[in-house]
């Protein structure tokens, strides 16, 4: 079947070149021509995964029109930034029950609201939405390097079309009905592979680096749990199987971020330098008001947006975290 899929960085080439060799014929939305042309005519992304052939069912076009037209699902992969202006745009050219995959990660800022929630105001019917979320580093994807992910959707019928849909031999598909806790964990996991990155660069050590990791995951829990989800979600494939892939890995644009922070990298000059948004440090202002509104700790969240935009030195507010009060370890 024909697939549309709504953006053409890293994340998008890898999941339109998986279509393409589950069978399908992916259609790829690029807002810039030269990667249109580059997708066509080569078979390859001249902006992202420059060295990586993509599938040679996966074609590629800047209008909406062409790429939506007749296509059976619809696959977004953009920041989490444009969600809301994406699903506007995308709204004329899709029919009410066409299945939409959302596999961006964050929370809007304006709103506190998560991506399944803001397709559900621009779009309608909200069973037809599922969240791809995982421990998918493009550049392993697409290599065909064995992966598994989970979709999440409130309609176990959604959740099971996009499994069939995205399966491969290396791709391998698990379902879940906690959109909301997946979608929670998609976003903070990122917020922690700053703080996890930032260890690196400051020479603290793998200790120090699984200390963030695990408390991370349970200030993830502690929002999961207080926005509606399921904290077991947490333990899954959206949860500490993505935490420990962006925490760990060379690939992570979110560890990567917060290890050259640490050497005095500013967000912007690694905006400018890698073309990719960093959405973690988006995420650790949209979490903490999301926790601030349920009454929930994040002090892990709360020091990386310390940092990140409000000029705190990031050694001292490492030290104020080993300044607070002695706790349980499950509270």
């Amino acid at each position: 079947m024909k697939v549309a899929v709504i953006g053409a960085g890293s994340w998008g080439t890898a999941l339109a070149h998986v279509l393409g060799t589950a069978g399908h014929d992916a259609m790829l939305w690029a807002r810039k021509q030269e990667v249109c042309d580059g997708i066509n005519e080569a078979h390859r992304n001249p902006r992202y995964l420059v060295n990586e052939t993509v599938h040679g069912r996966v074609r590629a076009a800047a209008c909406y029109d062409e790429v939506l037209v007749d296509a059976a699902a619809v696959v977004v992969v953009t920041p989490s930034s444009v969600l809301r202006q994406v699903a506007c745009d995308i709204a004329p050219y899709i029919a009410a029950d066409t299945p939409i995959a959302i596999c961006s990660k964050g929370v809007e800022a304006r709103t506190g609201k998560l991506p399944v929630e803001i397709f559900e105001d621009e779009l309608g019917n909200r069973a037809r939405i599922a969240a791809l979320t995982g421990p998918n580093h493009a550049e392993e994807v697409i290599r065909g390097i064995a992966s598994g992910t989970v979709i999440a959707a409130e309609n176990p019928d959604t959740a099971r079309f996009f499994q069939e849909l995205f399966a491969t031999e290396a791709f391998r598909t698990y379902v879940s009905d906690d959109i909301v806790g997946a979608e929670v964990c998609a976003a903070f996991k990122n917020v922690i592979a700053i703080a996890v990155g930032a260890a690196y660069g400051f020479d603290l050590g793998d200790n120090t680096a699984a200390l963030i990791m695990t408390r991370g995951l349970a200030e993830m829990s502690r929002l999961v749990e207080a926005c509606g989800g399921t904290p077991m979600t947490c333990m899954g494939l959206a949860g500490v199987g993505d935490l420990i892939a962006t925490c760990t890995s060379e690939h992570s644009r979110n560890r990567t971020f917060g290890y050259r922070m640490a050497q005095g990298t500013t967000l912007e000059q690694y905006k400018e330098e890698t073309h990719m948004v960093v959405e973690g440090a988006i995420a650790c202002q949209t979490l903490g008001a999301l926790a601030e509104v349920r009454g929930v700790e994040l002090p892990i969240t709360e020091m990386v947006r310390a940092v990140l935009w409000e000029g705190a030195d990031p050694r001292a507010a490492a030290s104020a975290l080993f300044d607070r009060s002695l706790k349980p370890e499950f509270y």
